[in-house]
């Protein structure tokens, strides 16, 4: 099968069953959005969304966050994975909103990156939900997910590599919605360790399925 028939079918089929995917964090604004995603790394979005509201409550925007102690900030996200780095990282975020942003969310890569605890992952997650941008945030998900069904070629072998294979191949209007694709289809069918061939519907070109499973 051609790479671009491959992409094809992926395309279709996500458009098809799933036409309007979104992200499974639980937020009501571009701030509590990227607080959420920056305690999200090595974090399940489920953990995210049951400490959150606490969290927004007492910091309803960067302002408040701004002038907290990171030690305040931790009792709050104390259940999720490294909580010392992630309360320094959201305090110093919110700072850094304030002083050079005016507490408004900037809307380019660059700008995100320079922010505290936000890298290349996070920025374009921000990018694509918030402004709707072209943009592919490669997270595990996203990484195995590709290599399996032969979206990224073995030799993309970081982040960035399969995030230009994507970008290659998928029209940029639907690179924001198939990041989510990518994102649920792991979580839920393509998981990491025992995936769940037997229901998933893409098995028909699914190089993983093809040369491991079905032999």
């Amino acid at each position: 099968m051609l790479k671009k028939e491959r992409f094809q079918r992926f395309i279709d089929y996500f458009t098809q069953h799933y036409p309007e995917p979104k992200t499974e964090l639980n937020f009501g604004n571009p701030y509590e959005l990227l607080v959420a995603v920056i305690l999200s790394a090595q974090c399940t979005d489920k953990r995210i969304n049951q400490i959150t509201p606490a969290l927004f409550a007492r910091f309803p925007e960067a302002e408040s966050l701004a002038a907290a102690s990171a030690d305040e900030v931790f009792t709050y996200i104390r259940s999720v994975s490294y909580p010392n780095n992630k309360a320094k990282h959201l305090v110093g975020m919110a700072k850094a909103l304030m002083e050079r942003f005016e507490g408004e969310i900037p809307a380019t890569v660059e700008a995100l990156q320079t922010l505290p605890g936000v890298g290349r992952k996070t920025a374009h997650v921000i990018l694509s939900v918030v402004y709707n941008e072209p943009t592919m945030a490669v997270d595990t998900h996203v990484f195995r997910v590709s290599h399996r069904l032969g979206l990224a070629p073995l030799t993309a072998t970081t982040p960035l590599a399969v995030e230009k294979a994507l970008m290659a191949h998928i029209p940029k209007h639907h690179v924001p919605k198939a990041h989510h694709w990518l994102i649920l289809h792991g979580r839920y069918v393509c998981v990491a360790r025992t995936p769940k061939c037997n229901v998933c519907d893409l098995r028909e070109f699914c190089k993983y399925y093809e040369k491991v499973v079905s032999q």
